[in-house]
């Protein structure tokens, strides 16, 4: 377990309980580890009821209604999937903030737009708020998968929280 993640899920523990929010995450590159983190912390059920892990385009559409259009037209790594990600995930998990993740955690998959490495986020929050944002890692599958988390729970404590 990474220290600095774990420290992040417990401040975000904190303060969803605090103020009796509920957190989802819709997954794809990072395969459940942003729910793993969140639930790594005792009592993390009073503010996590469930997370989704949509790793093929079809998922997405089912579970989360991302459109066929836009997985068609723009790729499973991009802003309008994320943003569809994660207003989909809000709506099925009922929940006040759902963050969405989607990328190319390698070593292959990669191209010369979407270099491995490339992460893309979204956020969404019941009040309206919606944002994506793209990183780009660096390191191996692991390392990116890590970074990824750490980003996304860094946006939902300082942007959401």
């Amino acid at each position: 377990m990474d220290k600095k993640i774990y420290a992040l899920s417990v401040k975000i523990g904190k303060k969803l309980s605090e103020t009796g929010q509920w957190l989802t995450c819709a997954e794809s590159c990072t395969g459940g580890l942003i729910a793993g983190s969140i639930t790594d912390v005792a009592g993390s059920s009073a503010y996590f009821d469930r997370g989704f892990v949509t790793y093929s385009n079809q998922a997405k559409h089912d579970w989360l209604g991302v459109k066929l259009q836009t997985l068609a037209q723009w790729g499973a790594v991009s802003e309008p999937t994320v943003r569809e990600m994660a207003m989909g995930a809000l709506k099925m998990a009922n929940a006040d903030i759902a963050v969405s993740v989607s990328g190319i955690a390698g070593p292959d998959g990669g191209t010369l737009n979407k270099p491995v490495g490339t992460v893309w986020f979204g956020w969404a929050s019941r009040d309206g708020r919606v944002m994506a944002s793209k990183r780009i890692f660096a390191g191996n599958r692991q390392q990116v998968r890590q970074q990824a988390v750490y980003y996304a729970l860094s946006v939902i404590l300082e942007k959401f929280l």
